[in-house]
């Protein structure tokens, strides 16, 4: 079975001018003809946890894709081999890099004040960019200079203040919990004693921020700080932080795009005390015509938006290498979104009803692992995703993005 949705989101924007009243449209988990978002599940669907044991590396990426990658590596398969080679000549790759730890990282609005924001953020992505390289290649170099990195924090960090904390925390927690996790369990050599001062500092750091959300801002902070906080259950083995990661995920996703099945206004954030029109409109830029894949933040911009869309597509990956489905249950607006959203940054005209009929495009490096999810692993059809994927990959690093045209395309 295949879903056409790119169909759909070409009769959404040369259509007429709605207000969310319409009928609802098909929902995962309900019934559906062929074809429907809701028939279209072709895999086998995950067993619940239940608290099992965490399988490890299961930090966005796990064993079978490691092996998948390098044996695309090894025979020199595009894209595999250029996004491994802009992974390589890029500066977090560099066996140079020095890290740049401090006890207070404060992080006013858009980093500013900007004292040692962008030296984590960066710091934490070269750990990761070295640890894919080390996990790829096999050479101590760069599982050392990873080490190197994350012992470097873990010695000196101590809090994150002001008042982008909970999203630099996101940010620069989402990144060392996967460099954490492939160097931990991939034979990297990496002390029991480090590993432990890695730990303490993700446990009283990092989680004690992050396990509060953020239900009254722009929804990509709760989103990222959702993905950051899984990763670091995962690696610390922590069934509660795992259990609330879900239940955020769960709670900010349907939150975050809108469906008609929602009916005439968007689900308010949880905890966020949120109720009534006018405050719903407000919290959604202004935007008061809901139709299917608009986003809390489309009419902001297209860059935040896509952290939210690929923060949430984070945690259901991890998820799934968790053994829960949040794919399955993220199917239809996850889709819908991104075939919005990549149709015009497509070139699509922008319509009347869509923010007054201007929009700040440009989504970033926000949609490989949900096209490999729905797409390469489920077979649906995605026709401006893959549009967009094939004009602007590789995926290099953003924040808490990274190199997701090497580790995920295709990805068993």
């Amino acid at each position: 079975m295949a879903l056409v949705a790119g169909a759909a989101v070409a009769a959404l924007l040369s259509g007429p001018v709605g207000t969310g009243s319409a009928g609802p449209a098909a929902s995962v988990g309900s019934g559906g003809s062929p074809g429907s978002l809701a028939a279209a599940r072709v895999t086998t669907p995950y067993a619940p946890r239940a608290n099992a044991p965490f399988q490890h590396p299961g930090v966005l990426v796990g064993d079978r894709q490691l092996a998948f990658v390098k044996g695309k590596l090894a025979a020199g398969a595009e894209p595999w081999k250029s996004a491994f080679a802009d992974l390589q000549a890029n500066k977090y790759a560099s066996l140079g890099w020095q890290p740049k730890p401090r006890a207070e990282v404060e992080c006013g609005s858009r980093s500013n004040p900007n004292n040692g924001c962008s030296d984590e953020r960066d710091d934490s992505m070269a750990a990761y960019t070295d640890a894919l390289q080390w996990a790829f290649t096999g050479d101590q170099r760069y599982a050392d200079k990873a080490i190197e990195i994350m012992d470097a924090w873990s010695d000196v960090l101590q809090e994150h203040t002001n008042s982008n904390a909970p999203l630099q925390t996101g940010w620069s927690g989402a990144n060392f919990s996967r460099a954490g996790e492939l160097i931990r369990h991939t034979g990297a050599g990496w002390s029991a004693g480090s590993v432990d001062r890695f730990a303490t500092m993700l446990r009283t750091v990092y989680e004690p921020m992050l396990v509060k959300g953020s239900p009254t801002k722009n929804g990509n902070w709760e989103l990222i700080e959702t993905d950051a906080l899984m990763g670091i259950a995962v690696f610390l083995d922590d069934h509660a932080a795992f259990d609330r990661a879900l239940t955020m995920w769960r709670n900010r996703l349907p939150a975050y795009v809108y469906l008609e099945s929602d009916g005439p206004l968007p689900v308010p954030p949880a905890d966020s005390g949120m109720s009534g029109r006018d405050r719903l409109v407000k919290y959604w830029q202004g935007q008061s015509t809901f139709q299917d894949g608009l986003a809390q933040e489309t009419c902001r911009d297209f860059g935040h938006t896509g952290w939210g869309l690929e923060a949430a597509a984070h945690g259901a990956e991890t998820a799934r290498l968790q053994g829960v489905d949040l794919w399955s249950e993220g199917r239809e607006r996850l889709i819908k979104a991104l075939e919005l959203h990549t149709s015009i940054d497509n070139g699509a005209t922008v319509p009347d009803w869509l923010c007054d009929g201007s929009v700040q495009t440009g989504l970033g490096p926000a949609v490989q692992l949900a096209y490999n999810e729905y797409h390469g692993r489920e077979g649906l059809t995605m026709p401006n995703t893959e549009q967009y994927v094939a004009a602007h990959s590789p995926f290099g690093a953003n924040y808490f993005i990274g190199w997701e045209t090497l580790t995920h395309t295709n990805a068993p």
